[in-house]
């Protein structure tokens, strides 16, 4: 029972914090409110109990809705008129992480006295976290993605309070108060570098660290990600256990005075050092509670404990369910609690039971964190249990021996070599055996971002098999799963043409049975990653080919070669791109105006009027158009019969086939 009452709880809490549109909050509710009427009349409850639970659920989901991220009435956002899209402002700062270098500029997140606020510097500066600054700039409210495969930085710093960005002009340092602990994370990465190098020694802090608090190379993070081993980078339960587990073993003779100090300090440590991210105060609330039964004599409930957590983080701050770190440590460590165990037995049918103990676990985290990464990346690592079999008898010692090295150069510098001599080319195996399985053929499946509803549809198919209490729903769930296979390969093969705008870029994809071709009107590198992103959420590997339109020459980029087979720079009048199915023409030498094929269908694109009266004096066409300006009621007339769609207020991106 209280199993059933902690998962209502967060249910009825995550209705409230999730961005839902009203209808379907309020159908889940009903839908909920149903199933828990149901339940309680099983277990034979009275009315008014029954009212007082529905009461607690409305009132945990009226403090999830409260609690979802939104800039309060004093955040610095607020500063700007509504009808301006920028304020000239001078403010006073503390910085809460080092810059970074993100292309050109530099960025850093700040705390004002209103709220917090993302930092554009013109170069990366000599300043570090804790400095109190002055500030003079332009404070600009964060864009939001223009398309949902695209999310902008308004997206992504939402749940961390950050609607606003200051694009700092001049800058005075204030003071320098003492930061203890940024100091500390600050000396043991560059320490672990400089014994390990650049990769090998920014693997070692990351084990400590997280990558959060260390910057790596993309290309490592990349090879981690390809490889499904993300989630070695990332400060987690994993690091905790195996900290916990070392301490543990070290103290298990010891008397109670030693063991829970000594516990309980590893346990600030890691969490002092690691930051405070969702998924470290998961896994110190559950590795907290964990030990407190131990040694307590009770039994524990790993599934009753991380309920109980995950409820209690919601509660405290309801934007965490929207960071997608927490939500993958919570189904990874759902799925070790509920399915590791029997999936080893199946395992043991087939395998010796080294084996099946080895790939239960990575096999288990993986299925139960696979909706999540269809939601949100739309890629499959292909070998991600083979790599963490693989990677298993490294990553232990390596933890261990890098949070050593850790200890070391903060207590005793001088014998940091020495046991860098030992962790170093064990580092630099697993990153050989990293990049190996990240160069594999297929490392990664492009199955594309999926829309909730079918999300949604492959959790009701994969649950039955994953819960040991789900054997009797098997046989109802087991159409689900090719229902789910068919519906995407269903949305995958049709012919689309999807329109992306963010001044002053704009892509255009246009789809035939699975494959793609890409138009972009900007070849600089920040498009070339948009570019990317466009094609990881549609599930594109390649495009067959890539129209660049832009009227400044650009520096070659390898960068757009990786993403088609086929890259064209200019089209001439009565040229034509194209693939099995797909093609690209211009319409006229005088506009810049473009002619879409994708099967059967056609679409005409029309950006400006200079297109358009183009179009108008070639006695029209066939097909679908898109115009890239609001036209007048004349301009709508000359349209009639035709299937046509323009810019309207809010978002100028979208599918469109007949």
């Amino acid at each position: 029972m209280p199993l059933l009452l902690l998962g209502g709880a967060l249910v009825a809490l995550s209705l409230g914090v999730l961005p839902l549109l009203l209808a379907s909050r309020l159908a889940l509710a009903v839908v909920l409110g149903l199933l828990q009427c149901g339940w309680a009349r099983r277990q034979r409850w009275s009315l008014s109990q029954l009212l007082a639970w529905l009461l607690a659920l409305l009132l945990l989901g009226g403090w999830g809705w409260m609690g979802r991220p939104q800039p309060s009435a004093t955040d610095p956002v607020q500063r700007i008129p509504p009808h301006q899209q920028s304020q000239q402002v001078q403010v006073e700062a503390r910085l809460l992480q080092d810059p970074r270098g993100m292309g050109a500029s530099c960025q850093a997140l700040a705390e004002l006295p209103q709220g917090r606020v993302r930092l554009r510097f013109r170069s990366c500066q000599e300043l570090q976290q804790g400095w109190r600054l002055q500030l003079e700039g332009r404070l600009r409210r964060l864009s939001g993605g223009p398309h949902p495969l695209l999310p902008g930085a308004a997206e992504r710093l939402a749940g961390k309070g950050v609607w606003s960005e200051l694009r700092v002009e001049r800058w005075q340092l204030i003071a320098r108060p003492p930061t203890l602990m940024a100091d500390g994370r600050r000396w043991i990465a560059t320490e672990l570098r400089r014994v390990g190098g650049e990769e090998p020694g920014g693997l070692l802090a990351a084990l400590v660290l997280g990558q959060a608090m260390v910057p790596l190379p993309a290309s490592l993070k990349e090879s981690f990600r390809a490889a499904g081993l993300s989630h070695a980078l990332a400060a987690s339960g994993f690091h905790l256990s195996v900290l916990l587990g070392a301490v543990l073993l070290v103290t298990r003779r010891a008397p109670a005075l030693i063991r829970w100090p000594a516990a309980f300090g590893a346990m600030g440590l890691f969490g002092l050092l690691a930051g405070g991210q969702a998924s470290v105060v998961r896994a110190l609330l559950m590795g907290a509670m964990a030990f407190v039964l131990k040694e307590s004599g009770r039994r524990a409930r790993p599934l009753f404990t991380l309920l109980l957590c995950l409820l209690l983080m919601l509660v405290l701050r309801p934007s965490w369910l929207l960071d997608v770190g927490f939500q993958l440590s919570a189904a990874a460590t759902a799925g070790l609690i509920l399915s590791a165990g029997p999936l080893e037995e199946r395992l043991r049918r087939w395998l010796p039971r080294w084996a099946a103990a080895a790939m239960a676990v990575p096999l288990a985290a993986s299925l139960w964190t696979l909706p999540l990464q269809l939601l949100h990346f739309g890629v499959v690592p292909s070998y991600a249990v083979l790599a963490n079999v693989l990677a298993a008898p490294l990553l232990t010692p390596l933890t261990l021996g890098a949070m050593a090295m850790a200890l070391t150069a903060v207590l005793m510098p001088p014998l940091l070599g020495l046991l860098g001599a030992l962790m170093v080319p064990m580092a630099q195996l697993l990153l050989a055996l990293v990049q190996l399985m990240a160069r594999l053929p297929m490392a990664q499946l492009p199955i594309g971002q999926l829309g909730v509803l079918l999300v949604l549809l492959l959790l009701a198919g994969l649950l039955p098999w994953l819960l040991p209490a789900g054997r009797r729903w098997r046989l109802l769930a087991l159409p689900l799963l090719p229902l789910s296979v068919g519906l995407r390969c269903w949305q995958q093969s049709r012919d689309q043409l999807l329109l992306v705008r963010q001044a002053p870029r704009q892509w255009l994809v246009v789809r035939h049975q699975g494959r793609a071709g890409l138009v972009s009107l900007k070849a600089d590198p920040s498009s070339c990653r948009r570019a990317q992103q466009l094609a990881q959420g549609l599930g594109v590997p390649r495009f067959d080919w890539l129209l660049l339109l832009d009227p400044l020459p650009q520096e070659p980029n390898p960068c757009w070669s990786r993403l088609a087979h086929t890259t064209v720079d200019r089209l001439w009048p009565g040229q034509q791109l194209h693939s099995p199915g797909l093609s690209v023409s211009r319409i006229s030498s005088d506009s810049q105006g473009l002619s879409f094929r994708a099967g059967r269908q056609r679409w005409l694109v029309l950006p400006d009027r200079q297109a358009w009266w183009s179009w108008l004096r070639q006695g029209r066409g066939g097909g679908s158009v898109w115009l890239g300006f609001v036209p007048s009621a004349r301009e709508v007339q000359a349209l009639r019969g035709l299937q046509a769609w323009w810019p309207t207020a809010g978002s100028t991106s979208g599918w469109h086939q007949s």
